[in-house]
This record gives C-alpha cells, structure tokens and sequence, in this order.
C-alpha cells in the first residue's frame, strides 16, 4: 500500500520525523538556569570555605579548611555542574569561555552570578558563627600578606595553584579526551591540596569570588586585588596552553 505523497515527503515519514524531532531547550534552561546553578554553588561552597576558617578548631591549622572547601566544592559540582558546568569561580569561567566550553553571552551573568553568591555566603557564615571567632578571623577575608614585601611570592603562588585548579577543570571536565566522571571529586582535592601546600604563601584563595565576599562582608580589603590578578592571569595562561598545545583536536588551534 503507497503512501499519499506530501511534497517530498510521505505523510508517514513528515510523522516520524516530527515523532523524533528532539525538542528545543527552553530559554530558561539556556540562559537563566545556569546562572541560578552558579549563584546558589557559589553561596554554598563560600559559605563552607569561610565557617571552616571561621570556627577552625585550635591544632588542625590548614587542615580543616582545606578539608571543607574541598570536599564542599567536589560535591556542589557533582550536585549543580550538569546544569552550569559548576565553575563558581570567575577565573574557571573565564578559562571556559577561553578554550570553548562556555558561551561568550554568560560569561559575565556567571561572573555576576559568582560574586553575588560569594556575597551571600559570606554573610551567612558571618549570621551563624561566633562573632569572637569572626573578628578574630576577619571574616575568613585573605590576611596572610601583611606587607609590600610578600606580595612577589603570594602572587606567584596565586597564579601556580590557580593554573593547578583551573587546569583540573578544564583538563578533567571540558577537555573531552580527557574528561571522566570522577572530574568534580579530582578538583575538590586539587583545591585541598593547594590549601595545604600554598596556605602559609597567600591564603591560597584561588578564587576571586572567595575573596569579594569575605572582604566586602568584613570591609578588610588590604593587598584584595592579589587574589583578582593572580588567579585571572593563571586562568589566561591555562586558556593559552590548552588551546595551543595540550587541548585535543576539537580544542587546539595548531597542529591538529
């Protein structure tokens, strides 16, 4: 039995393409969700990060912060990183957008997204801890450079840890020959190793948002733009190496 004709195409097969047309994504989910991923892991892994330096118990020194912001920022990704791509760090964005795995018309909603979170856990860690303990932390804002002539090595040391995490982000969830499902705990023990290694050099903050929040909460704002500059430049040399030389072929711009 012949099928009546439409156009080009019979009446059965205009069906069956239509029964199996996947559907567009909704606008919300494109634009607005992300940003809302973003805001809402930014608040959480902030809020984490400054209660552990907040109330940190007396003798585990780096230990129990490095602990919480990493296991904090593993597990976000995990939970929130199929929505955003779990960034919740301008300078991961930005090495996103650098090597193609985020659109050039969120990178500054994420940015937006990212400090607003980190404003919002700040705040909250400052609610819900001791007030002895936040004075004298600072509100867990970045004070270990005290003087002009520590910012050569905490700035260093800013960009190398920050090339570590942004490389385990791109490397272990954007770069595809190198992707794999274990990306978001990877990057939470990058981040507690860097803590561990690096917290006596600069703080070991790696991320500006971690920073703003913090400072803006406690009004401590001595030596802030070392933790905007080194982790941004860290975040460019890893987008340049990515493109030109590690990156698989759908990424790296030379000698494909």
């Amino acid at each position: 039995m012949s099928d009546l004709e439409f156009g080009r195409m019979s009446i059965k097969e205009v069906e069956m393409e239509g029964k199996y047309k996947p559907p567009q994504p909704h606008w919300y989910e494109l634009y607005a969700q992300p940003c809302v991923a973003e805001l809402l892991g930014s608040a959480l892994f902030i809020f984490i990060g400054c209660a552990s330096v907040i109330e940190n118990v007396d003798g585990t020194g780096r230990l129990q912060p490095a602990l919480a912001h990493g296991l904090a920022l593993g597990l976000i990704i995990a939970i929130l990183g199929n929505i955003s791509g779990g960034h919740f760090n301008p300078a991961v964005s930005l090495a996103a957008w650098l090597i193609g795995g985020l659109n050039i018309m969120l990178l500054i909603p994420y940015w937006i997204s990212q400090l607003c979170g980190g404003l919002i856990g700040a705040g909250l860690a400052k609610v819900v801890t001791a007030n002895d303990r936040y004075v004298n932390t600072t509100g867990a804002a970045f004070t270990s450079i005290t003087g002009d002539g520590q910012i050569p090595s905490a700035l260093v040391g800013e960009i190398v840890m920050t090339m570590f995490l942004v490389l385990a982000v791109c490397m272990g969830a954007i770069n595809e020959k190198t992707s794999g499902p274990l990306a978001p705990f990877c990057i939470g023990f990058t981040v507690t190793a860097d803590i561990l290694a690096g917290g006596a050099v600069s703080g070991a903050c790696m991320n500006p948002a971690r920073a703003f929040g913090p400072a803006l909460v406690a009004n401590y704002w001595d030596y802030h733009w070392v933790y905007w500059v080194g982790p941004m430049v860290a975040s460019l040399l890893v987008g340049a190496l990515i493109r030109l030389l590690i990156g698989d072929r759908k990424i790296r711009l030379l000698l494909k």
